[in-house]
């Protein structure tokens, strides 16, 4: 397969999003200066396939690493300061760089500890999960806290994201549902042929090729929209279609409970349930639900707390006045922000439990 370049436009700098085979072991040919020492930071999981690899591909003289336990858990004020504390001791400095090797926490957290050792250093993400295509793109760093997820973040995109597909082999089947999850969210607020394109895809026989094509568009999706709006002030708030909802289950059930992607695929169907009532019968509920069932999504999933559920969906970061602003879409490739009281969102999560339970 060829390799293909995009290039995302940011206030700070242009930085290009490099998707092939085996680029793995190219890393050096990608970095745009040389750099003074670097620190890879991945997981057990990902750090015993693929480390070994990217090391082999650094001409570097100090390159460290740190593996840290897989699992969202890490995402948190303990490995942030652990981390820094790392990178003190082997000698970084402003002219270091960290690289992300993993899925979207190890993302989130080498970015958010790039981006405040030294008042900012760079990084490279190199992403291990489909899910990554959507975080690595638009410079959102972020831990979470116990109260939510990602409150304490920054905007700070990366010089370079190196996106080796071959490293998405190893996925298991949760992995992938989580990750196209996302890309199902991309073509909702993008248009109808891509929405409809994606729902033909199989999940259990997944092409490379086909991997590759709908990362592509979905990246481009994303790069379009986070240029327009870097800051999140506007029409970035579309990309949270199904996380109001989704953030909400993960925080309930605990992190690491439900994939970051199989919540935000019941946000999704949540989101479609809600603007259905307030908008079009003609949105594809039906649809999507059927492609989620089929291809193994999670959807039985009952809340007996729906107060707490709300709670929680009150600490969404859109939130205006300690009320829900929730992304709904009027028509596939429209999406709108909307606000609804407690009451309503309490009236449509009953419905929609039931209308899954009912299935």
């Amino acid at each position: 397969m060829e390799t293909d370049e995009i290039v995302v436009h940011s206030s700070s700098h242009d930085y290009p999003i490099i998707i092939g085979e085996g680029i793995r072991y190219e890393v050096q040919s990608f970095l745009k200066k040389d750099y003074t020492s670097i620190l890879i930071v991945t997981d057990e999981q990902v750090g015993k396939l693929y480390l070994t690899d990217v090391l082999s591909g650094l001409s570097t003289e100090n390159v460290f690493h740190s593996i840290i336990p897989s699992g969202e858990k890490t995402k948190s004020i303990e490995y942030f300061y652990q981390l820094q504390t790392e990178a003190i001791r082997y000698g970084l400095d402003r002219e270091s760089l960290m690289i992300a090797l993993g899925g979207g926490v190890i993302g989130d957290l080498t970015g958010f500890v790039a981006s405040t050792f030294m008042r900012g250093i760079d990084f490279v993400q190199i992403p291990t999960t489909i899910l990554a295509h959507d975080s690595s793109v638009g410079g959102k760093v972020a831990i979470n806290h116990q109260m939510g997820k990602n409150l304490i973040g920054s905007f700070y995109p990366p010089k370079s994201v190196i996106y080796d597909v071959e490293t998405l082999r190893t996925l298991n089947q949760k992995e992938i549902r989580s990750g196209y999850a996302e890309l199902i969210k991309e073509a909702l607020i993008s248009d109808e042929f891509t929405f409809r394109s994606f729902l033909k895809t199989n999940l259990l026989a997944l092409s490379s090729e086909e991997l590759q094509e709908h990362l592509r568009i979905g990246i481009q999706i994303k790069a379009r929209i986070v240029e327009s709006d870097e800051k999140e002030s506007g029409i970035r708030k579309f990309l949270n279609l199904g996380h109001t909802l989704g953030h909400a289950i993960e925080a309930e059930l605990g992190y690491g409970s439900l994939a970051h992607g199989e919540a935000v695929a019941i946000g999704l169907l949540f989101s479609l349930h809600v603007s259905e009532d307030l908008f079009s019968s003609n949105l594809p509920y039906q649809a999507l639900f059927q492609w989620l069932q089929q291809n193994n999504y999670p959807l039985n999933f009952q809340y007996e707390d729906m107060q707490s559920i709300i709670t929680k969906m009150k600490k969404d970061k859109k939130n205006v006045k300690n009320m829900i602003q929730m992304i709904l879409l009027e028509e596939i490739g429209k999406p709108i922000v909307k606000e609804v009281t407690d009451q309503q969102v309490e009236h449509y999560l009953k419905s929609f439990v039931g209308k899954l339970v009912a299935k």
